[in-house]
């Protein structure tokens, strides 16, 4: 019997909370969107799956070596890390509050160097990392992940329609306004108390608002790695759900009449032309916002091997074997962070309620640009194209020209729209680079 017990004691269901169960649920229910509904399969599939693998108890995969320890609660290990991290334990107060004491040290404003010391003495008592953990640490907390993806999404993007329309791009900016101020607003809400959001926190929250889940994800490692979670799951849940989101502003924001304007048919874009044109983005982006450089820098080099016909197979690798590798490390590791005890969380839901807001505003302005753009141009452009400014490569493009055809069954916006929705590319990644310069 006493055998039986320790098996029970230690089984996940004796040991399942009913915050870690709320989590498996929305694990599974990230699962059902992406295989029932086709909701961004790609990424949600292992970011469902991962969040179900870091909320199974006693399997502490997506715990670091430390964090293992403090489960566990050894008290001579525990000493250690305390003398570790300089923290004076009382004898008196009881494994749980060390545990207590401790953790709000590993998970609170700690030097890495601190951290690092605590993780070794976990590992030289017997303890390691997680797998997710060590995903997480090789994939996201590097920056590697996200910059490889950008590299794969420039190698797979043509900027043909930009260039044969540059007039497009200001869109592209106009659709950014939504990240900007998502940002005023979550520190508005903290001014007044609602919640409890910090500047570099309200700074990656608004990141959202540009539905580029590689950018969000990378911003949020640099500005507020606690809050990444929450903001890869809105940004990549809200990019998924642009066929739901964007089509009623769109109506709301235009007459039938300005659906239905037809837009001359692009001008052929030389080869030279878009060889050109990455090299020449890259360097005015290190002469004016260097902090731009890593993300502009691996999208410009994708797009590069793309144009220039003489390396089909690294721009083939780029686009296939290497953006499918990476996204499936990338999505378990953002699953990694779908932890019950940081996830599940007043901050969490404001964190949502703003990303849609964000999302919803960035739409908006794209078409409020191109309206204003109509009244000071002779060459009309239909609204609807301003709303591909976010970055939701090409799925918002897609939208704004179905939206189109059904005011117009004869007005074909796709190739229109895709120039704005690459100018929202690089203006995320432009606007990322100004979050991290002011605060990184």
């Amino acid at each position: 019997m006493e055998k039986l017990l320790v098996l029970w004691h230690g089984s996940g269901l004796y040991n399942l909370s009913p915050g870690q169960a709320v989590m498996i649920l929305v694990g599974l229910g990230l699962l059902y969107l992406a295989i029932y509904k086709k909701f961004e399969p790609l990424l949600l599939v292992p970011i469902g799956f991962g969040g179900i693998l870091a909320n199974i108890p006693e399997a502490g995969l997506a715990l670091s070596a430390a964090e293992q320890a403090l489960h566990l609660a050894r008290p001579g290990v525990l000493e250690q890390m305390a003398s570790a991290l300089q923290l004076a334990l009382d004898p008196a107060a009881g494994i749980e509050a060390w545990r207590h004491e401790l953790a709000e040290v590993l998970h609170g404003d700690t030097s890495s160097t601190l951290i690092r010391a605590a993780n070794d003495i976990a590992m030289d008592s017997g303890y390691a990392h997680g797998m997710l953990y060590q995903f997480y640490s090789v994939a996201i907390a590097s920056g590697i992940a996200p910059l490889v993806i950008f590299m794969g999404v420039g190698a797979m993007t043509d900027f043909g329609p930009l260039l044969a329309n540059p007039r497009t791009l200001f869109l592209g900016a106009a659709a950014q306004f939504g990240i900007f101020a998502t940002l005023l607003g979550a520190v508005g809400m903290s001014a007044m108390g609602w919640m409890d959001f910090s500047l570099n926190q309200a700074a990656a929250i608004g990141i959202i608002g540009g539905a580029d889940g590689p950018t969000s994800i990378y911003v949020s490692s640099v500005l507020a790695p606690e809050l990444l979670g929450a903001i890869a799951v809105a940004a990549y849940a809200y990019m998924a759900l642009v066929p739901l989101i964007q089509p009623p502003i769109m109506k709301l924001l235009t007459t039938r009449r300005e659906r239905e304007i037809t837009m001359s048919q692009l001008r052929p874009v030389s080869r030279l032309e878009k060889i050109v044109f990455p090299l020449l983005l890259l360097m005015l982006v290190v002469l004016f916002l260097p902090d731009a450089a890593p993300l502009l820098g691996m999208f410009c080099f994708g797009n590069l091997m793309r144009e220039c016909g003489v390396v089909e197979r690294l721009s083939d690798t780029a686009q296939h074997a290497l953006i499918n590798t990476v996204t499936i490390f990338l999505g378990l590791s953002v699953g990694s962070k779908l932890m019950a005890d940081s996830f599940l969380s007043l901050e969490t839901l404001g964190i949502l309620g703003l990303g849609i807001i964000a999302f919803g505003i960035g739409t908006a302005a794209g078409v409020l640009m191109a309206k204003l753009m109509n009244v000071m141009s002779k060459m009309p452009i239909n609204p609807l194209i301003g709303a591909a400014g976010v970055s939701a490569v090409p799925m918002a493009a897609r939208v704004a020209n179905k939206v189109g055809l059904e005011s117009n069954p004869h007005n074909f916006l796709l190739m229109h729209a895709m120039g704005p929705n690459v100018a929202g590319v690089i203006g995320s990644a432009v606007a990322a680079g100004v979050m991290i310069k002011y605060l990184g």
